[in-house]
């Protein structure tokens, strides 16, 4: 499976970071049977690495962005900064 149709199918952090809780509240309700728990352990682990994932890659952009913008800032100098008399 090409990896952009895989990622076209992946919650957004927001819909994962949801489903977490979800999962949480159904497992301290004890809303879960033991044939579910494994398999909702195991979900709420690809959803742990999916939010990592994202949030590290947020961390990359956002360094990205803003040393550039530091590249692109015109220089400044104590004198410049400083009202002429």
């Amino acid at each position: 499976m090409p990896k952009s149709a895989k990622t076209a199918k992946q919650p957004t952090y927001g819909q994962a970071a949801s489903r977490l809780e979800e999962i949480l509240v159904k497992i301290e309700e004890g809303q879960v049977d033991i044939d579910e728990l494994s398999g909702l352990v195991q979900e709420a682990a690809e959803l742990v690495t999916l939010c990592r994932d994202k949030i590290q890659a947020a961390e990359v952009q956002v360094k990205t962005i803003t040393e550039q913008l530091e590249r692109d800032a015109p220089e400044t100098t104590d004198s410049e900064d400083s009202p002429s008399t």
